[in-house]
């Protein structure tokens, strides 16, 4: 594909650039300020020029999870050189809820949702967790980032999910921090029912949301749970559900009542 060159002088001054919202959005890792110049991986040219066709002089908006979301226009520096001439801030950057998503690996493509899913909805920290009966003991770190970069990309939040590598549950126990609360899904019935549990909390502070395998936990992993000053056991209903639906229902039952849905 070719593109024409654009002049600087045939980029619009930062105070002039319109209104509309650009179609597409696009992380980038570098600092953003008006008049930066940001070149682009051959990953991110192809996928601009090449999957979505845009020709240089397209607007995209773009972010880097720490200088909010900026106007930017594609510029083609040569056949396979594209880089993009930041704007205008469009808004500047806000914090998210401090939530972190922690669950025991699953198979195929449903880990990959888990990792869009908790993108959408919020989620900090992806915490990939080892127990007594996950099946899964590999985990493709780079791919559960792709997802839940392209989920940052698309549902417009300013930042990106850290997507951590996996860890035994007896480990990630021991190293808890004492201000974070974690809200553990307990496939036994015995905990409060989810939404009362949250009603009771106040908003704010730090909190995990813990989601374990499809045989559930062993029962000494439930004794280690329940051993935990920080956690709360809650219950997800009558009915059994799959360890991603259990992921995206607490991650939503959350974000409703105690995260920033409720702005």
């Amino acid at each position: 594909m070719r593109h024409r060159l654009e002049p600087a002088s045939a980029l619009p001054h930062p105070r002039l650039m319109p209104t509309y919202q650009p179609r597409h959005r696009l992380f980038v890792a570098a600092a953003l300020a008006a008049g930066a110049a940001v070149p682009l991986s051959a990953a991110q040219a192809h996928y601009l020029a090449d999957v979505l066709r845009l020709k240089a002089g397209a607007e995209v908006a773009v972010f880097n999870g720490r200088d909010g979301e900026w106007s930017a226009r594609l510029v083609a520096n040569g056949r396979r050189d594209l880089s993009l001439a930041i704007l205008a801030l469009r808004r500047p950057q806000a914090s998210e809820p401090d939530l972190w998503l922690c669950f025991a690996p699953i198979k195929h493509a449903r880990i990959d949702t888990v990792a869009e899913k908790a993108g959408e909805l919020g989620a900090a920290v992806l915490q990939p967790v080892l127990t007594r009966r996950t099946n899964v003991t590999r985990v493709n770190r780079a791919r559960l980032a792709a997802n839940a970069l392209e989920a940052a990309e698309q549902c417009e939040r300013l930042t990106v999910p850290e997507v951590r590598e996996p860890v035994p549950l007896p480990r990630l126990l021991a190293d808890w921090p004492a201000d974070r609360k974690l809200l553990f899904c307990d496939e036994s019935g015995e905990g409060l029912a989810i939404a009362d549990a949250l009603a009771a909390e106040p908003r704010g502070g730090a909190w995990a949301i813990l989601v374990g395998p499809e045989g559930g936990f062993a029962a000494e992993e439930q004794a280690m749970l329940r051993l935990l000053p920080a956690a709360r056991a809650v219950s997800l209903g009558p009915r059994v559900l799959r360890a991603d639906t259990a992921a995206i229902a607490a991650l939503t039952l959350w974000q409703a009542l105690l995260g920033d849905w409720r702005r």
